[in-house]
């Protein structure tokens, strides 16, 4: 009863993330932080750091399995498929109802709102980089790491860049941070993955990766072409939905399948919904003419899309549970985990600050949602709220 009852919970508190989390993977980061960390309590600061850089390291995307893992963590693997459900079905929802021609926002009122949402999103971010900065690098030398992390983030191209400032994050605790404590009550959350289940989910992902091109040229089958399509997207990309794009157009627009112009379309629509990027593919595959289209094509593409993300996390997590205790392993962790708030302040300038805040007004909005965040201890959700009227107000201004 009690593990049903904490499914449940999963499923609620994911549920609503799914409905107010606007802001694209770093901003996802921030709301699963103030929620489920803070208030909720689940894990602490310093797991789930280490979490966000496990995630940030292997392909698929990565704030999804994030709230995956925290769903395993928490209820089990129903725990785990309650938070993907939850998290996630609300755009995709949405963006299957656009392809079937449901009215989009439009107006003055529409285009506020979604500005609204997008100047939220910076008060998001910026007060999960203050708050994980705390705990995270309280030494010059892990704020050193940090800034210099945030650097390379900026500099370097997206996925590089990240894995690049993680990998730079990595060796300085190596050489740096092996003689520091941890503080006081900093605790691991352990996700109860049998070695067993892990290697058949990393077989179920190579194999995936080999049997389906082979499947779909056997068969000649445009549905088994459309999930090997979708299944190589999500096994292929680091860095979150944006740098998905390229692998996404080669696989529907290249091939004929979805035309330039509705593959733009949806994509407009990906950024107006709450929840991770990568339902885009919920879109991509009802309107696709490979496969059976509608809603079947969009759950087969968006199944497709996400499982190979979530195969390669459950097939990594008990080998990570066996060594991150060790303390070589530890040191490149506490340097990870520096630069991750690097990343982290890095994907606050750009693009969260740079496209939402194009003016005093905004900023405005932003400094009031990041106040209402720190100092009142709001909601998210009730400041996306605020948000959102508030960028109808400035819209009509």
């Amino acid at each position: 009863m009690q593990k049903a009852g904490r499914v449940g919970e999963v499923f609620l508190a994911f549920l609503r993330l799914g409905l107010t989390s606007f802001g694209g993977p770093v901003a996802h980061l921030g709301y699963f932080r103030d929620d489920l960390v803070e208030r909720r309590k689940w894990m602490d600061d310093r797991a789930y750091a280490d979490l966000v850089a496990l995630c940030q390291f292997l392909p698929g995307p990565a704030s999804s399995q994030v709230g995956f893992a925290m769903g395993l963590q928490r209820a089990g693997i129903l725990g785990a498929l309650a938070a993907f459900a939850a998290f996630t079905f609300p755009s995709a929802i949405l963006l299957v109802a656009f392809a079937a021609g449901a009215a989009s926002l439009g107006g003055p009122v529409g285009a506020g709102i979604l500005a609204g949402l997008k100047i939220v999103a910076v008060a998001i971010v910026a007060h999960a980089v203050w708050g994980m900065a705390r705990t995270l690098t309280p030494d010059a030398t892990r704020a050193g790491i940090a800034v210099i992390a945030l650097g390379l983030a900026l500099l370097l191209p997206a996925a590089p860049g990240q894995l690049g400032a993680l990998a730079f994050g990595v060796v300085a605790g190596l050489v740096l941070l092996r003689g520091v404590e941890e503080s006081a009550g900093a605790t691991l959350a352990s996700f109860g993955v049998r070695r067993g289940v892990a290697i058949a989910c990393l077989v179920l992902f190579t194999g995936g990766l080999i049997a389906l091109p082979l499947l779909a040229a056997a068969t000649g089958s445009s549905t088994a072409a459309l999930v090997d399509a979708f299944f190589r997207a999500g096994a292929l990309v680091f860095g979150g939905g944006h740098v998905a794009l390229p692998l996404l157009q080669a696989g529907v627009v290249d091939t004929g399948w979805v035309s330039p112009e509705s593959f733009l379309a949806g994509y407009g629509a990906a950024q107006a919904v709450p929840g991770p990027l990568f339902t885009f593919s919920a879109y991509l595959g009802a309107v696709s003419t490979a496969g059976p289209g509608g809603i079947l094509g969009a759950a087969l593409a968006l199944g497709a899309m996400f499982l190979p993300g979530f195969l390669i996390l459950v097939g990594v997590l008990p080998f990570w549970d066996a060594v991150r205790t060790r303390p070589r392993v530890r040191a490149a962790m506490r340097g990870a985990n520096a630069a991750v708030v690097g990343i982290l302040g890095a994907a606050l300038y750009a693009p969260v600050f740079s496209t939402a805040i194009t003016g005093p007004g905004p900023l405005v909005l932003a400094v009031v949602g990041f106040v209402l965040l720190t100092a009142f201890r709001t909601p998210a959700w009730a400041v996306v709220l605020v948000g959102a009227a508030g960028g109808v107000v400035l819209a009509l201004a």
